[in-house]
C-alpha cells in the first residue's frame, strides 16, 4: 500500500471546493445501483454487525465461498469499473496521483522510498516493504517462479516487514525490482495483487452499496491510499464511519450525499495523518467529477493533481 505523496500546501497551490450536497440530474438517490442489492446487503449486515473487519472480511472472500445469490445480484448490476475501458480509466486516474502519469504500466518498475515511514514503495500500486503487501508479492511470485531475481531478497523483506528500514535490500534491492519488472510473469503477478487486494474488494463493496463507476472508483483511490485496514484512517474504517454518518443508495440515501460524506471524513483521515498534505487527488479530481455530477464516470474527463492537469478524451 502506498503512503501519501508528501505534497505541502505551500508547495503546491490547492483549490478547495466545497461540499454541495444538491440532487444532480444524474443522482439516482435510493436503489441507485439499479437491480435490488436486499440479499447480498443483509448477507454483508451479518458481516457489518462485527465492524469494520467483518465488511473486510466479507469484500475479501475467495471465488468459491461466496454465496451464489449474492454473486448473482451483483453480477446483475451494470458493469461500472468492472468494464474493461472504465477499469483502465481507474488505472489511469490512480496513476495521475501515484505517479504523475497516464501510463500506469510505466510504474511496474517504479521503486523509491517517499519517506512516509513505510520503506520502500514499488510498482502499479505502491506496494511498500513496510506494509506487507509487497512481502507477500514476491512470497507468491516466487513460488511460482524459484529462482527469480528478488527471490534472495525475501529473508530481508521478512525481516523489514512492519518498519520503514532498509537493512539487508540495500543496495542491490532497487536494481533487482527494476530488472523483474521488465519480465511479463511479474507484470502479471503485480496486476493480481493489485486485483485481489484493492481494486475487486473495493468494486465490490461499492457495488453492494449501491455506487455507480464513480463511487466505485471513490473507494478503490481510497483503498490504494489508505491501505486495506480497519483502524480509523484505514479504508474499511473510513467506510464505516461514513456509512454511519449518511446513507448509502441501498439503504434510501442520495448517492452524492453519500460520496460527499466519505470524501470529507477520507480528507480529514488524510490530513490528520499528514498534516499539510496536498489532498487535490480528492478536491480537483474525484470532487469535481462529483460536483459536475458525473456518477457514471464518463469520458471525456480533465481533472488535476499537485498543480498538474491531465485528460482522457
Amino acid at each position: 500500500m502506498k503512503g501519501a505523496r508528501l505534497l505541502l500546501f505551500a508547495a503546491v497551490p490547492v483549490v478547495v471546493t466545497a461540499s454541495v450536497y444538491l440532487l444532480a440530474p444524474e443522482d439516482t438517490g435510493a436503489g441507485g445501483a439499479g437491480p435490488d442489492l436486499s440479499k447480498a446487503y443483509r448477507s454483508q449486515a451479518a458481516q457489518d454487525a462485527k465492524g469494520a473487519q467483518g465488511a473486510k472480511a466479507w469484500a475479501e472472500r475467495s471465488e468459491g465461498s461466496r454465496r451464489a445469490e449474492d454473486e448473482a445480484v451483483i453480477a446483475d448490476l451494470p458493469p461500472g469499473l468492472t468494464d474493461p475501458a472504465k477499469k483502465e480509466l481507474a488505472q489511469q486516474l490512480v496513476a495521475s496521483a501515484e505517479n504523475s502519469t497516464l501510463d500506469w504500466r510505466s510504474a511496474y518498475a517504479y521503486i523509491e522510498d517517499i519517506g512516509d515511514g513505510q520503506g520502500y514503495t514499488a510498482g502499479i500500486i505502491g506496494f511498500c516493504t513496510g506494509t506487507n503487501d509487497l512481502l507477500t508479492l514476491v512470497e507468491g511470485y516466487t513460488k511460482a517462479h524459484p529462482g527469480n531475481g528478488l527471490a534472495k531478497y525475501l529473508p530481508a523483506l521478512r525481516a523489514v516487514d512492519g518498519t520503514d528500514s532498509h537493512e539487508g535490500l540495500d543496495p542491490g534491492f532497487t536494481a533487482a525490482w527494476k530488472a523483474e519488472a521488465r519480465v511479463p510473469a511479474f507484470q502479471k503477478a503485480q496486476d493480481t495483487a493489485r486485483d485481489r487486494v484493492y481494486f475487486d474488494p473495493a468494486v465490490r463493496l461499492a457495488e453492494l452499496d449501491g455506487l455507480g463507476a464513480l463511487g466505485q472508483f471513490v473507494y478503490y483511490d481510497a483503498m490504494v491510499f489508505h491501505g486495506p485496514g480497519t483502524n480509523a484512517t484505514s479504508f474499511y474504517g473510513l467506510r464505516e464511519r461514513a456509512l454511519r454518518k449518511s446513507d448509502s443508495p441501498t439503504e434510501g440515501g442520495s448517492e452524492k450525499a453519500y460520496l460527499n460524506t466519505f470524501l470529507d471524513i477520507r480528507e480529514d483521515a488524510m490530513r490528520a495523518k499528514h498534516p499539510g498534505i496536498d489532498t487535490s487527488r480528492v478536491d480537483t479530481a474525484q470532487r469535481r467529477f462529483l460536483n459536475d455530477g458525473n456518477l457514471a464516470l464518463r469520458t471525456p474527463l480533465e481533472w488535476q493533481v499537485y498543480g498538474e492537469t491531465f485528460k482522457v478524451p
